[in-house]
């Protein structure tokens, strides 16, 4: 008896230190795993910030830093004498900075901010991050937040694949630590040119077109078609001189995707010009569009003062020669007729609009790629058929396509063809 009742006790006190052992672990566990930082995970970072009282951004990195200003109901560049900027790239990044949700918080003071990436004394991208600095109307900070290293930079290779995505974020207002959120934030950017509106000319239906030669009024080649389906020829300034149809069928399509790389600073203009190689080219379309553009090549900045081939400025003035009235065609039907002049006023109002729109490229320097200009660069002989030069006529030789075989042409006066 005396027996069963020792083991009995000490049964029970076994129990009794796996039991405190089992509390133990958990309390240890449980206090590893405790965040102490002010945000928990769930929560939004910035608590009562609201994006329509923005009015500034400045977004600040290693390389410099731009301010985006809200004046008179719309968003401009400062750092590009205010030109317009991406309201759809601002507004998605306001909208995600405000609803912006906490994965985890690491509690750390603000001194370990360049182990997160977000050193703001360093000169690397890597280690300095980037800093968006939010202020309303009145210049009061709403908020200022730090972004640094993604996760998917300081997290070790995992031999499945994935991981973790996000990135290291520091708001400013809270000294309790560094948080992890899921947002990238990819297209964030201190540079201006990055955000920049991406609205430009989109040329169709030419009619005629025209472009000097480099640093001269004379023109190097004119075409026009009678339509807007038809093959383009030289103008009746160049008799004789009949055009590869091959070459070109790219202004057909000419500014129809183009897109420009920056806007030049009123500042860097006068120092990235190259005077002496200036070309201009008039565009008339079929629907009473009109564009003026000088293209020439851009001076780099170096002590040789030379011309990069890869980079021109383009500066751009769209105006309208619109018809006032609608073309009626023979035996038009009237119910034809009402449908054809709702389309025609439709239209109108639309080139106005677009006309209107444009207007902001006026007087800008945009800086784009030749891959852009090209078919604006090149010379009359590289648009001339080769296949009728110095030929002579024969009543046996049979055309060929658009190689008519001809007496010798004359090129018309003014710069001789470059081969």
């Amino acid at each position: 008896m005396i027996m069963k009742t020792k083991t009995l006790i000490t049964l029970w006190i076994i129990a009794a230190l796996l039991s405190g052992g089992v509390f133990f672990i958990k309390q240890s566990q449980s206090g590893a795993t405790k965040e102490y930082t002010k945000r928990a995970p769930g929560q939004t970072l910035l608590a009562d910030f609201s994006a329509d009282q923005v009015t500034e951004v400045e977004i600040a990195g290693s390389e410099g830093s731009t301010t985006l200003l809200a004046k008179e109901g719309r968003w401009t560049v400062k750092e590009r004498d205010g030109y317009p900027a991406n309201l759809s790239q601002l507004n998605g990044f306001l909208r995600t900075l405000s609803e912006l949700k906490v994965t985890h918080g690491i509690e750390a003071g603000p001194s370990f901010a360049p182990r997160f990436g977000m050193d703001e004394k360093a000169s690397s991208p890597e280690s300095r991050g980037l800093t968006a600095t939010l202020k309303d109307q009145s210049g009061k900070e709403l908020a200022k937040v730090s972004f640094g290293k993604t996760m998917d930079s300081v997290a070790p290779a995992s031999p499945f694949g994935g991981g973790a995505s996000g990135r290291y974020v520091r708001n400013h207002a809270d000294d309790s630590g560094f948080y992890a959120v899921s947002e990238l934030f990819a297209t964030l950017a201190a540079e201006p040119k990055s955000w920049l509106s991406e609205e430009f000319i989109k040329v169709g239906q030419i009619q005629k077109i025209s472009v000097t030669q480099a640093g001269s009024e004379k023109n190097e080649w004119e075409f026009q078609r009678a339509d807007a389906n038809a093959e383009f020829s030289f103008t009746e300034a160049f008799p004789g001189v009949k055009v590869d149809l091959t070459a070109t069928a790219p202004l057909k399509s000419l500014f129809s995707f183009a897109r420009f790389d920056d806007v030049l600073p009123a500042s860097e203009v006068e120092k990235s010009l190259s005077p002496d190689q200036l070309r201009k080219a008039l565009i008339h379309t079929f629907d009473g569009m009109i564009y003026e553009i000088t293209i020439q090549p851009k001076k780099t900045l170096t002590s040789e003062n030379t011309s990069s081939p890869e980079s021109y400025l383009m500066t751009v003035d769209v105006t309208s020669d619109l018809p006032k009235e609608r073309v009626i065609p023979k035996d038009e039907k009237k119910e034809e007729a009402e449908n054809a002049q709702k389309a025609f006023e439709a239209n109108q109002k639309s080139l106005v609009a677009t006309v209107d729109r444009l207007k902001m490229l006026k007087g800008r320097t945009f800086e784009v790629s030749k891959f852009t200009l090209d078919a604006l660069l090149k010379n009359r002989t590289d648009y001339m058929d080769k296949g009728n030069q110095n030929k002579a006529a024969s009543p046996n030789s049979p055309s060929q396509g658009n190689a008519v075989y001809t007496q010798p042409i004359e090129i018309p006066a003014g710069n001789p063809p470059k081969n």
